[in-house]
């Protein structure tokens, strides 16, 4: 087989789709790019613990991310910054355990890259190594992009992620929408480029304007995942306790919620307590005789 004749895994990748397609083995950063090609868009899901995560690959989720939102969502914090790389290696390698299909992504938390690209390097290796992901995602475009560089030469594949940047949540005075304006446009679209030219696989384009976003997934070579990014982009993510409707208040404007499990549950446990009190928990047939 020549340099130029594809592989037998290379004409998989590129023919087999992204949803309901291979399941004996893990989804890859090929099958991204050829779903790309193909026009074909795929979903992503947040995932913190084996049981969740099981749930979702066995619905055919193809990439399932282990976010620092798990400060938000999982673990009581008003915001992810307080996220701790021990808590990310042992919420990601939960996540691996409970899945045999998904690609899974765990993001590098605040204050694990930012120093230096040596420090990426040193935190991406714990991710792989002792939690066993696919892939790593950080923040930042241009700024973030030797770190980018560094990762993809030794062999880690990187999602980036830009516009709305939680980790960032202090400078940014809150969760604003970006890429605004002219500057604040070109300013996204430069680092756009900058984490594709660095070698990334995928780029996160996190609540910036439709038009911008289509416009940015137009003229990438890379998959984008839109989180509030609007309909164009070529992959969707949500948070899955706001997409199940776990999530206790206001959601955002982009989510949408498929299920109401706040409901579901608060109802099962007031069931199980009301059957406690009133005796009919347990009954003859949930004990031993």
């Amino acid at each position: 087989m020549n340099a130029s004749t594809p592989s037998p895994a290379q004409n998989q990748a590129s023919t087999t789709p992204l949803y309901g397609g291979v399941t004996n083995r893990r989804v890859t950063v090929r099958d991204l790019a050829a779903a790309k090609q193909r026009g074909e868009k795929w979903s992503m899901l947040t995932a913190y613990d084996a049981l969740t995560a099981g749930v979702f690959d066995e619905a055919g989720i193809p990439v399932l991310l282990v976010g620092d939102s798990a400060g938000n969502c999982h673990l009581g914090y008003e915001t992810t910054v307080p996220v701790t790389m021990d808590q990310m290696v042992m919420l990601s390698a939960a996540v691996v355990r409970g899945t045999k299909r998904a690609m899974i992504v765990a993001d590098l938390p605040f204050g694990s890259y930012q120093e230096s690209p040596a420090q990426a390097m040193h935190n991406a290796a714990r991710l792989m190594k002792e939690a066993g992901v696919g892939a790593v995602k950080l923040e930042g475009g241009e700024r973030s992009a030797r770190s980018i560089e560094l990762l993809v030469e030794a062999g880690v594949p990187v999602m980036a992620h830009i516009g709305l940047t939680p980790q960032s949540v202090h400078a940014l005075g809150g969760y604003p929408v970006q890429g605004r304006g002219d500057e604040a446009a070109h300013q996204l679209l430069r680092d756009a480029k900058a984490v594709q030219q660095s070698g990334a696989f995928a780029v996160v384009l996190e609540a910036v304007p439709a038009e911008l976003a289509a416009q940015v997934t137009e003229q990438l070579a890379i998959p984008t995942v839109g989180i509030g990014g609007g309909p164009d982009t070529d992959a969707q993510v949500l948070v899955w306790t706001d997409m199940a409707g776990m999530t206790a208040g206001r959601v955002p404007k982009f989510v949408k919620q498929y299920a109401d499990l706040r409901t579901v549950l608060g109802d099962a446990a007031r069931a199980y307590a009301q059957d406690v009190r009133t005796g009919a928990f347990p009954a003859a047939e949930h004990s031993f005789h």
